[in-house]
């Protein structure tokens, strides 16, 4: 018997389990061969997704959710099933339950919806693959960070079972869900508490609880910038909630379904919002708005009470200390700058005032002079060496005194651009290629188009073109390194990223497949692109993607730079500005003769696994040749 079971749970066995759950017969005679067996493991094709997915911003239709259960005989022969937190997304290791569908006692058929689970992609209906009673539920309404596989609830077959249902069970499961695992104290207070702690779901009349929602790949963060609703007002399907700072632009979030606003949970100004937090809580009647504001009213005056207490605890931690216990090196440094040793807190063992206890206290500005005492009167020597130090010493803490500075705190965009830039430096091979091409052929054609088309187009619009056209030319260098499988792999389209100075940081807006594209066109959608960055209105697919980047700097003085390769891209351009130089021309008669020309110092920072000197070599090849012959663009 006990090979029989371990073979059950071999995996090959329980992947064949998964095609027989679907039968409700099967599994009940395969779960009464022993006294504890997996009775299904299966996914249900017609899994509906809510239109409660509007709490994250993303809907997957192409999520299977795993239903984990285990079939329990009690000695009365009663059996009972523990349905554990299923796997509703291939991303998921944990969820959060957002309504019980069914109350403890009801019948259930099979399909019938048991609860609204919400997963890291959408909130998702969570369906029964077999039919009886639910005898408990073990992790209530509102219950977040759920790990899959945890027990949620317990149904019986019979109704008369439900008192047989061991009460062990459902305790077990409350305190391993009040006790986080693996938390320290220290990350208690940075942590913001649970939605469950400060919102009691059972006490709030039928409600939408709005999360932080994921505008973007890559985010896991983000900044309240501005609610663009108040609380009390009537919100319709497509109205604008707030404005979200994402790792990448400001997107605006949007309500789908009609209500009021509520409650306000992360006001303007919230910084490194996770995804999945609670921000709003919304309601389909005006009448609910005051009890689900009465309901949450003690929450922030809580919370200033935690602070304040913590606040408390930390001044009072430090010791004052006594000259008895100083060390050599604070003892130097307290002689040195004339402190008072009493008036430093100290941190060493035993009282003892360690080194970075005195500069701390430097550094803090909050200093209290050594007191005078006649035993300390010196020689006429040491008064007259001590009296000329003095002046210096004044005049040092007078200026660290008024040091003034402020604190600039960093955008989301910011802070995401200082992380993929170290990544890119220390993980990508840079290999630099630099090439001077003679910029009058460009300046020519501009000022053509000006003056006999009348359109206005920028060196960077035709320097854009020319890069297209280049990379068309040779494919090679239109591609990017793929990690996971070890290759290169070639682009199909041409899309060049345009680096854009803003405010809160450089963006990247992309000119799709530009090779195909006339150099009015692209000069149209840079400063279309360019306005939205700058007000960060950008959509992510109008910033996400692209296969070359562009960085123009010829508007400063710079003449030539290196710029960092943006991943996964493989190659960035730096653009620096026309010189005028003077160089050998080679005239009608055969004749060289000094000649004054424009010239423009282009710097190639590429992938060396996807360019080698070949591939960068033909690179700049054609693009020093299209800058010659640049009027073969237009064609």
């Amino acid at each position: 018997m006990a090979l029989s079971l371990s073979r059950l749970r071999h995996p090959l066995i329980s992947r064949s389990l998964r095609l027989l759950s679907s039968s409700s017969s099967v599994s009940r005679s395969l779960s009464r061969t022993s006294k504890s067996g997996i009775f299904s493991v299966g996914c249900d094709e017609h899994q509906r997704l809510t239109s409660l997915s509007r709490l994250t911003g993303v809907c997957d239709h192409s999520l299977k959710p795993k239903w984990f259960g285990i079939r329990y005989f009690s000695s009365a022969d009663s059996s009972h099933i523990v349905i554990g937190m299923p796997a509703l997304s291939p991303t998921m290791t944990q969820g959060n339950i957002a309504k019980w569908r069914k109350k403890e006692g009801d019948k259930i058929e099979v399909g019938d919806i048991l609860c609204e689970i919400e997963t890291d992609k959408a909130t998702l209906e969570f369906e029964s693959l077999e039919e009886g009673f639910l005898a408990k539920i073990l992790v209530p309404d509102g219950s977040k960070d759920v790990p899959v596989g945890q027990p949620i609830a317990i149904t019986v077959e019979d109704q008369d079972d439900i008192k047989n249902v061991p009460a062990s069970v459902g305790s077990g499961t409350e305190v391993k869900e009040k006790k986080p695992i693996h938390q320290d104290d220290s990350a208690e207070e940075r942590k913001p508490e649970p939605t469950s702690t400060d919102i009691n779901a059972s006490e709030l009349p039928p409600h939408i609880l709005l999360e932080m929602p994921a505008l973007s790949p890559t985010m896991n963060q983000g900044n309240i910038a501005k609610w663009r609703k108040k609380e009390g007002d009537k919100i319709e399907v497509g109205d604008i909630l707030c404005e979200i700072e994402t790792d990448k632009a400001t997107l605006e979030f949007e309500s789908m379904e009609e209500g009021y606003l509520a409650k306000i949970l992360a006001p303007e100004g919230s910084k490194e919002v996770a995804v999945g937090q609670p921000i709003a809580i919304t309601v389909e009647d005006a009448g609910d708005i005051e009890a689900v504001k009465n309901s949450n009213g003690g929450r922030s005056a809580s919370k200033n009470e935690q602070t304040t207490k913590h606040d408390t605890k930390t001044e009072v931690k430090p010791q004052k200390t006594s000259s008895k216990r100083i060390s050599p090196a604070a003892k130097l440094l307290i002689s040195e700058y004339g402190l008072d040793p009493s008036t430093i807190n100290a941190s060493g063992p035993h009282g003892t005032l360690l080194k970075g206890d005195v500069l701390s206290a430097i550094k803090s500005g909050k200093l209290t002079p050594k007191p005078y005492s006649a035993k300390e009167k010196a020689s006429p020597s040491q008064s007259h060496q001590q009296s000329a130090a003095s002046p210096e010493s004044k005049s040092a803490s007078a200026s660290k005194q008024s040091d003034a500075y402020e604190d600039l705190p960093n955008s989301q965009i910011r802070k995401v651009i200082a992380k993929r830039l170290l990544e890119s430096k220390q993980n990508t091979p840079h290999l630099y290629l630099s090439s001077d091409v003679t910029l009058d052929p460009l300046l020519s054609l501009r000022k053509d188009l000006k003056e006999q088309y009348d359109v206005k187009v920028s060196v960077n619009d035709i320097i854009i073109k020319v890069v297209a056209a280049a990379l068309r030319n040779v494919p090679e260098a239109n591609a990017y390194w793929d990690a996971e499988k070890g290759e290169v792999v070639l682009c199909d389209s041409v899309d060049i990223s345009i680096a854009v100075a803003t405010e809160k940081g450089l963006m990247t807006p992309i000119i799709r497949n530009a090779d195909h594209k006339t150099i009015s066109a692209i000069s149209s959608e840079v400063k279309e692109l360019a306005a939205k960055a700058r007000d960060g209105k950008l959509k992510p697919q109008e910033f996400q993607g692209g296969t070359f980047s562009i960085s123009n700097l010829g508007m400063y003085p710079v003449d030539k730079f290196c710029a960092i390769i943006n991943p996964p891209q493989a190659c960035i351009l730096a653009v620096g500005r026309g010189n005028k130089v003077v160089e050998p021309i080679l005239g009608s008669d055969g004749i060289e003769k000094p000649a004054v020309v424009n010239k423009l110092n282009l710097t190639l920072s590429a992938d060396h696994r996807v360019f080698d000197g070949k591939v960068g070599g033909a690179f700049l090849s054609a693009l020093k040749s299209n800058f010659s012959d640049i009027r073969r663009l237009l064609l």
